[in-house]
């Protein structure tokens, strides 16, 4: 499997992805915004589009379908319950989006950031996640457009937490340096993200910064649910909180503070 992360430098900080089978030279194209970037690229590298997939149905990652379609004859796919047009394929849960001849990637229901959103899972000896507005670095999406936090923390904890800690993080946009922030806000005494916030390719190359999903687990304030630091100073911001919060109250909490942080 080849991926290929373009980086829009748009104000919303998109990533674009193609995925390639290296025998067959076919390619995926996961939220192609910038269709013109993401043709080219195929047109480079000697790939053939076949299949679009949008990770959920916000503009910012289907703006760029009708091009890419049109130019490639691409199918579309997408969360079945996406009201996305032209969608040939409705996606669920345990799906399987093959690429070409060797590559497979599992389909994951993730909701939360809205109610028909999927990631895929390349369950190879690299594992990646291709996880649209879900997970970001050092972050997790909001809920202000058709999504809930209650589904979101479900998705993080019932199935983010449990894929392999060397799984790849690939998300659709970048927000690691403020994200990073807001982990070192919640948790100052975070020695690794403090580390990670201060190294130059965090602000200078966005789409050269790649996390795993252990790393995560170090610097993403979303996956820190039992930190006493986290909670402590949370129980602060939000004095209603119990003295024991569950983790779902954590995850709540902080999705609510990073609303208007």
């Amino acid at each position: 499997m080849i991926v290929e992360r373009l980086w829009t430098a748009n104000r919303l900080r998109n990533f674009n992805y193609l995925v390639a089978c290296p025998a067959s030279g076919e390619a995926l194209a996961i939220d192609p915004l910038d269709h013109a970037q993401v043709l080219a690229t195929a047109r480079k590298q000697g790939w053939t589009i076949t299949q679009v997939l949008n990770t959920h149905e916000h503009g910012d990652h289907t703006g760029g379908n009708r091009h890419v379609i049109a130019a490639t004859g691409a199918r579309l796919l997408a969360h079945a319950n996406a009201p996305i047009p032209g969608v040939d394929q409705g996606l669920q849960a345990g799906d399987v989006v093959r690429v070409g001849d060797e590559v497979e990637l599992q389909v994951l229901d993730t909701p939360g950031h809205t109610l028909s959103h999927v990631c895929l899972l390349a369950e190879t000896d690299n594992p990646a996640l291709f996880c649209g507005d879900t997970l970001f670095n050092a972050g997790a999406g909001n809920c202000h457009n058709g999504g809930h936090p209650d589904e979101l923390y479900d998705t993080f904890a019932g199935q983010l937490a449990k894929l392999p800690d060397e799984t790849l993080i690939y998300p659709g946009h970048d927000y690691l340096a403020n994200n990073l922030r807001f982990t070192l806000d919640r948790e100052p005494g975070n020695r690794t993200a403090a580390e990670w916030l201060q190294q130059d390719a965090v602000i200078s190359e966005p789409a050269g910064v790649v996390t795993d999903l252990a790393t995560e687990k170090q610097i993403n304030t979303f996956f820190r649910l039992q930190s006493p630091e986290v909670i402590a100073g949370l129980r602060e911001a939000l004095p209603t909180l119990p003295a024991s919060p569950s983790s779902r109250e954590v995850f709540l909490g902080l999705r609510e503070l990073r609303n208007h942080w």
